[in-house]
């Protein structure tokens, strides 16, 4: 088959066919579309090579690092499995939806097993499985266990009590149904049942998408448990990776690279979600409460969990999204990488015009990426200009773009000794009109503490160089700290990434808000106020002069040197002609 075959049968551009002919990254899907046209499993087109072991002293640092990698080879592995057995069924983003639903089917099972053997094993009944015990018996302890651990699930309904029983289960869609329609039911009433509500509504059983008929939809359903059920999830406690997390960050990453601009609606980079927490937590151990106004599917949240610890949050983890799909895939993360329903508030409304944290705020860190310049209601709502989180500015943001609708709306629930840390389009730093107005507000009442611009190409969906907007209220200079990172980045496949290194710069320079040439500048509140309230970092940062610059005394020495030379050439050539006419 010539490459102009499988491109023309397989649907692709022929960007892909040059990214294959230079070994470069291709998509998950794209690699389905490729076994489809050839007829082939995944196993029969790649070849999964295991990392070599790095040569150094430090020989157990080595072997972790050794054992981490394997162990997220062999779940990468087990997710490329599940979907070559659904190749040609589910779309991408369905495919994601039914992993990542299974996934956390087996993980709140295995966590209230866990929770309860642990229990009873403590209380010398080493021989107890809850698995085993009858449904009758196990109902004695529901009550206990809601109250508990927020849900309730029965012995029977248990993923691998399910999943022993799938291939025999000629009901098993309905099965499944009623199991997940259970385990949401048993919160209701208690503190955990916004958090169960209505997670598993992207799971259909039923869909067309997994097959025509019961029996076909039933067969990927038993393969789909089977997958996720042979997943090396381990132990938490014996495990060096998070692997419920592993896996969703795996899935996310993959598909939002994928998806263009509506995967990245649902998923920050993690080098970006790592400078906007470090940025916010610069000097602290611990905070009180982090939050989210555009949470998505959670991945700033849960940054700020791996870079200071979950003890380190004391009162737990908010935050709001619009969309229902991204608000169910945000809870589903939560519980993924272990935080308790007690531990987390998402909330599901419009955070403009609706939003459900007034009795939770103010919070310690704000860290978030809104959606850029989207239309909302502006002073179509009279209401809206006396609303106590955009009032202060005297002006509402531009019905066209609500960019700085968030950022007064994070401005208004960050504490006196909170940072927030917020993404932005570049527009709104320069833009006149209200969006100056607004800015003029914040930097004469000194909220702005760095603008940070960064490089292109960073987030999937969008080629823009974005920004970075950190806010303060207990700034102990009048100054506005501006950044050019847009260098500071090293090209991976499609996207930009911010390395480790890159990061450590820009947070360095952040915290000791330092002057170094072509890279910040420490600009006063009258230089700022002189240039109209311009924010933009090319405004205050000069952008250094990388043409070669030419030495013109000594260029014209080199000229002077070539044509002396020349004419000793043309003399030496005369000589010659004369001697053969002569």
């Amino acid at each position: 088959m010539t490459n102009a075959q499988l491109q023309r049968e397989a649907g692709f551009s022929a960007n892909i066919i040059t990214r294959l002919k230079h070994n470069g990254y291709i998509s998950l899907e794209s690699v389905e579309s490729i076994c489809r046209v050839l007829n082939c499993g995944v196993d029969d087109i790649l070849e999964f090579i295991p990392n070599e072991k790095e040569n150094g002293n430090n020989e157990e640092k080595r072997m972790v690092d050794t054992k981490k990698e394997q162990e997220r080879d062999e779940l990468h592995r087990a997710i490329w499995a599940i979907a070559d057995e659904l190749r040609g069924a589910v779309d991408g983003w369905d495919f994601k939806n039914y992993v990542l639903g299974t996934m956390f089917y087996r993980y709140i099972s295995e966590n209230l097993c866990n929770y309860i053997n642990s229990g009873e094993i403590d209380a010398g009944n080493a021989d107890f499985d809850f698995a085993k015990m009858p449904d009758e018996d196990a109902e004695e302890a529901r009550e206990g266990l809601v109250e508990e651990k927020g849900f309730f699930i029965l012995p029977s309904e248990l993923f691998c009590n399910v999943r022993a029983n799938a291939a025999n289960d000629e009901n098993l869609n309905e099965t499944l149904e009623r199991v997940f329609r259970h385990i949401e039911e048993s919160a209701k009433g208690s503190e955990a049942e916004s958090d169960f509500d209505g997670l598993f509504d992207d799971y259909d059983v039923n869909s067309n998408k997994l097959g025509s008929t019961v029996a076909k939809r039933n067969e990927k359903l038993v393969k789909l448990l089977n997958g996720v059920g042979e997943m090396n999830l381990g132990d938490v406690k014996d495990h060096s990776i998070d692997a419920f997390g592993d896996a969703y960050e795996y899935l996310m990453t993959m598909y939002a690279s994928n998806a263009g601009k509506s995967g990245g609606e649902f998923f920050t980079p993690a080098d970006v979600s790592e400078l906007l927490t470090r940025l916010g937590t610069v000097g602290k151990t611990e905070i009180n409460k982090v939050y989210d106004p555009a949470c998505g599917s959670g991945s700033l949240l849960l940054k700020a969990e791996k870079i200071l610890g979950k003890d380190a949050i004391r009162n737990g983890f908010y935050g709001q999204e619009i969309n229902i799909t991204t608000y169910n895939l945000c809870r589903i993360n939560m519980f993924l990488h272990d935080v308790e329903f007690d531990k987390f508030n998402i909330a599901c409304e419009d955070t403009l015009l609706s939003p459900q944290h007034w009795d939770d705020e103010p919070f310690e860190l704000i860290v978030s990426n809104p959606p850029y310049s989207i239309k909302w209601a502006g002073d179509e709502n009279p209401l809206l200009i006396n609303d106590p989180r955009f009032a202060p500015a005297g002006v509402l943001a531009p019905k066209s773009k609500a960019d700085m609708a968030f950022i007064m709306h994070s401005l208004s629930w960050l504490a006196s000794n909170g940072t927030a840390a917020i993404v932005c389009f570049p527009g709104i730093m320069y833009r006149g009109g209200a969006e100056q107005k607004i800015r003029k507000y914040l930097v004469d009442n000194n909220y702005v503490d760095c603008i940070i611009q960064l490089p292109s190409n960073l987030f999937f969906g969008t080629s823009i160089a974005t920004c970075i907007m950190v806010m303060k209220k207990n700034k102990t200079d009048n100054k506005t700290l501006f950044i050019d990172a847009t260098s500071e980045c090293v090209k991976v496949t499609n996207n930009n990434k911010l390395t480790p290194e890159n990061i450590d710069r820009i947070v360095d320079i952040f915290a000791k808000r330092e002057e170094e040439e072509y890279f910040s500048h420490l600009a006063s509140y009258e230089e700022v106020s002189g240039n109209d309230y311009n924010l933009s970092v090319s405004t205050y940062v000069e952008a250094e002069d990388t043409r070669e610059k030419i030495d013109i005394v000594k260029l014209n020495a080199e000229i002077k040197e070539i044509v002396a030379r020349e004419q000793v050439l043309r003399d030496e050539i005369d000589k010659i002609i004369a001697e053969i006419e002569g």
